[in-house]
């Protein structure tokens, strides 16, 4: 048994209680950072434990970075090993629907070497909706070594993305809503716009009106609309702080377009400093 992008719920529970899976709340909003943790403590998938997109899934932020910087690894990987997860376990992560903070512990697990690790297609909000049980009890599991192998290749910084900007063979991709990659909108950071050349694939775009992802074949097509024939390889994914980005990531690898970065910094990074270029489509 193992699933690398994501489980459905009735997969989920029938291998919930098995010890060599450990369930991961993500849950989160950005305006109340604390509710994910509140809505964890009021009910929660069996046997689940909690982690925080800003205080366990990010890093402190600095001058300059974005706002949700990549968590140091050494610090991360002992997170995870005081929740009692080891690279020997299957993971699954969700949050409340559309798997956009479920989606960076994906990431960030498969950063650290660890494969085993999926997204509960559709989330708790899925969950509730087919009256699947919830507990209030908090679970706690023994802690154990999580030996990372990091995979520095998964990122790129703005160093490389710059490097990358207008060259034929690459594609820079914006996660954000459309509004917000045209440059119309900005609700989060100083600047309005895109990094320029980078084309838009709005990470909600890859979910059905169902709220579960779309199958294989329907990503393959959709993301052909602004790859073209890039090679998955050559694609770098943002979005406003390195969160949302990753479902797009998590999309690309269950249409089978294996290999696309990720740059953590995002648009809060790249927009924070005045010499580099922004570009907006009217």
């Amino acid at each position: 048994m193992t699933f690398t992008t994501l489980i459905s719920t009735t997969d989920l529970a029938h291998h919930g209680a098995d010890p060599r899976v450990v369930i991961v709340d993500c849950r989160f909003t950005l305006d109340d950072p604390a509710w994910g943790h509140r809505a964890y403590l009021e009910s929660h998938v069996p046997g689940a434990v909690y982690m925080n997109l800003d205080t366990d899934l990010s890093g402190p932020k600095t001058e300059g970075s974005g706002r949700h910087p990549l968590p140091d690894p050494v610090v991360l990987a002992e997170t995870l090993g005081s929740l009692g997860i080891s690279r020997s376990v299957q993971v699954v992560a969700y949050d409340q629907d559309n798997g956009m903070y479920a989606s960076r512990l994906w990431w960030l697990l498969r950063w650290l070497g660890h494969d085993a690790v999926a997204v509960l297609d559709g989330g708790f909000r899925k969950w509730t909706d087919e009256k699947r049980p919830v507990v209030v009890d908090t679970s706690r599991r023994p802690p154990v070594l999580f030996d990372s192998a990091l995979r520095p290749e998964m990122i790129a910084d703005a160093g490389e993305v710059a490097l990358r900007l207008g060259a034929p063979d690459w594609r820079l991709v914006d996660a954000r809503a459309p509004e917000r990659y045209r440059g119309d909108v900005e609700p989060l950071d100083k600047v309005a716009g895109h990094i320029p050349t980078a084309v838009n694939h709005f990470f909600q775009s890859n979910l059905t009106d169902g709220g579960t992802m779309r199958a294989p074949a329907d990503l393959r097509a959709r993301f052909k609309e602004a790859l073209g024939d890039t090679r998955p390889d050559h694609v770098v994914n943002y979005c406003g702080s390195g969160v949302t980005a990753c479902q797009n990531l998590l999309a690309l690898e269950h249409a089978g377009l294996v290999g696309a970065k990720l740059y953590p910094g995002s648009w809060s990074e790249w927009s924070s400093d005045p010499s580099r270029p922004v570009e907006k489509t009217r």
